[in-house]
């Protein structure tokens, strides 16, 4: 089979079933094999066609699923397993964005968030923003990017499972983040990566002062992290994953060959090859042809 269509539900909700699955493949060849991979949760339709057809089959899906809580992708069955992935950390790995959790120790979580959403969006040049947010930090005691982590941060749902996943069958993964190594460090080790590449808040005398360190890591250099790491691993552009939420990740998502986009900002949904709105982030595991039963545990 050439092409494989994967619909993939919400964990919490197993919409997945003989019905659906019927009027899926309705719209596809005559022959659509079915691979359950995750009862009720995820499916693999796979059927001969032209690779070239595959937006047309994912546009007659989406018509099927209309209102539907299921994510869903066609792509080439060659090649979908990848080797390298590299992801964003704020609202992809984890599910708050670092600094303003900070901001609220300051009382000033509504300001700065806000900002935060007008640069994730793309309405902001990134670097400004990062500066504006961080000067708005200046004299915080650095004991609270503790405090932050063990009470404010949680890792999203998948995580974990993903990259031990992709990790033990051989793949590299790194975390890149417009945020801080601060919070990098400590995430990049729990969920399992093997690097991590952020900005550094410059303190002094045990308090944050304002600035952040240079070169700013933003959009670019997202990117550019990424051909390095093809070029070291000996890989193309299409061995790569990469996932984020943000306009700082759009670089990275539209170099890699499989960039998803993970209930993200608008602007990142529309250039990326594959969306996650409803499923969590074992769907990128599912995407490339995972079962639940190969996970990692």
């Amino acid at each position: 089979m050439t092409l494989v269509a994967t619909l993939i539900a919400a964990p919490q909700r197993p919409v997945i079933d003989a019905r659906l699955l019927e009027a899926a493949r309705a719209v596809l060849p005559e022959g659509a094999q079915t691979v359950t991979l995750d009862a009720g949760h995820a499916v693999d339709l796979l059927f001969n066609a032209d690779p070239a057809s595959a937006p047309a089959f994912e546009m007659a899906l989406r018509n099927v699923l209309d209102g539907v809580p299921v994510d869903l992708l066609v792509q080439k069955q060659e090649g979908r397993r990848k080797r390298l992935l590299i992801a964003d950390m704020d609202s992809t790995m984890i599910g708050q964005e670092c600094i303003d959790e900070l901001a609220d120790a300051l009382g000033k979580k509504p300001e700065i968030a806000a900002i935060t959403e007008r640069a994730m969006r793309g309405e902001l040049e990134f670097e400004p923003a990062l500066r504006e947010r961080a000067a708005m930090l200046a004299g915080l005691d650095v004991s609270v990017i503790r405090t932050v982590l063990d009470t404010q941060i949680t890792l999203t749902p998948g995580a974990k499972s993903l990259v031990q996943t992709m990790r033990r069958d051989g793949a590299y993964c790194a975390l890149v983040s417009g945020g801080f190594t601060a919070f990098t460090e400590v995430i990049a080790a729990e969920i399992g990566f093997h690097e991590n590449r952020a900005n550094t808040l410059l303190t002094a005398d045990g308090k944050l002062t304002g600035e952040v360190a240079d070169p700013i890591l933003g959009r670019e250099a997202k990117r550019q992290r990424l051909e390095e790491l093809l070029a070291e691993q000996g890989l193309t552009a299409d061995d790569a994953i990469a996932v984020g939420d943000g306009a700082n990740d759009l670089a990275m998502i539209e170099l890699a060959g499989l960039g998803v986009a993970y209930h993200a900002k608008p602007s990142v949904a529309a250039v990326a090859d594959a969306r996650i709105d409803h499923g969590d982030l074992s769907a990128l595991l599912y995407l490339q042809g995972y079962a639940k039963a190969d996970f990692a545990a």
